[in-house]
């Protein structure tokens, strides 16, 4: 864990903690998720200069108290997976960013960061978690679908949402 985060969810050798966005650790994480999912969209490798221009365009905003948090999934000691929970409304959170490191898929990370982020939520008063994504992005779909997530109706218009899901909290 990195000085200033807070220890939220622990599953087999996964510990998930908040961390601002902007932490070393946090950053590189939100550089891997952008450049793997630009890149199935693109169906080509990103470069240095794409990732940058879309951090830039897609900022962390209400990742952070009082609207939202931003978290750090490590595997055995290392920064294997990230997320964010972001409050649309008082009652209804979202979830985005939601990655874990080719790596370390399939060792529970995605379980342990949701059941993170769910936790937050309940903190910052949710009583649902909403999440939209693609359809190239198979293996979320299938974690969403495994964590008791269901496909409803589309609740917002992203420009690359296809899926969208929620989960009651309560």
């Amino acid at each position: 864990m990195s000085a200033g985060s807070t220890l939220l969810a622990t599953a087999g050798n996964w510990t998930v903690s908040a961390e601002h966005f902007a932490t070393p650790e946090a950053t590189a994480l939100r550089r891997a998720y952008y450049a793997e999912v630009a890149g199935r969209y693109w169906k080509r490798s990103v470069t240095e200069a794409e990732i940058d221009e879309g951090l830039r365009d897609d900022p962390a905003d209400g990742l952070a108290p009082p609207t939202g948090r931003f978290v750090v999934g490590r595997l055995a000691g290392t920064p294997r997976a990230c997320g964010g929970i972001r409050l649309l409304d008082p009652v209804t959170a979202e979830l985005t960013r939601v990655y874990v490191d080719p790596r370390a898929r399939g060792t529970g990370g995605g379980a342990a960061l949701l059941t993170a982020l769910e936790a937050s939520a309940r903190a910052l008063g949710a009583e649902r978690v909403r999440l939209d994504t693609r359809s190239d992005l198979v293996e979320a779909r299938a974690l969403y679908a495994r964590e008791g997530y269901a496909e409803i109706p589309a609740y917002n218009a992203g420009p690359y949402a296809e899926h969208w899901f929620e989960k009651p909290l309560i």
